[in-house]
């Protein structure tokens, strides 16, 4: 087996998957243009692991109101700090950060739609970072 993708019932696919594009540096794999509105995206790599579509046969999950630690989007840098700067500038919102002992920064920011989004910057990435 291989991770394919998560997915989230999210308000607006529209805007949210302009933004992912524009300043996560996402790209739309996949889309439907009729409902639910499906984008697929994936990363520099070419690869999907994202899925957002707007379904009203379920309810879109209180993003803002879902601590970090419960749900959210990471994504390696290799400049947590400049990128931090660069997505407040975008509208994301900064909720915490820490240093790991080893060095390893985390940081959390909430996309303008309450979503967590966390940036790695590791001491030791993970293999193929």
């Amino acid at each position: 087996m291989k991770f394919e993708h998560l997915a989230l019932n999210v308000p607006d696919v529209s805007a949210m998957g302009r933004w992912y594009g524009q300043h996560l540096g996402l790209t739309v794999l996949r889309r439907r243009e009729d409902a639910p509105y499906t984008q697929f995206l994936g990363d520099e790599t070419g690869r999907v692991f994202l899925e957002i579509y707007s379904n009203p046969s379920a309810p879109c999950l209180d993003f803002a109101a879902t601590h970090p630690l419960v749900l959210h989007v990471a994504f390696f840098v290799s400049d947590a700090e400049a990128e931090r700067t660069r997505l407040v500038a975008a509208g994301a919102k900064p909720f915490s950060e820490e240093t790991a002992p080893d060095g390893t920064r985390l940081m959390f920011l909430r996309d303008p739609w309450g979503v967590a989004l966390q940036l790695c910057q590791r001491a030791k990435p993970f293999a193929g970072f």
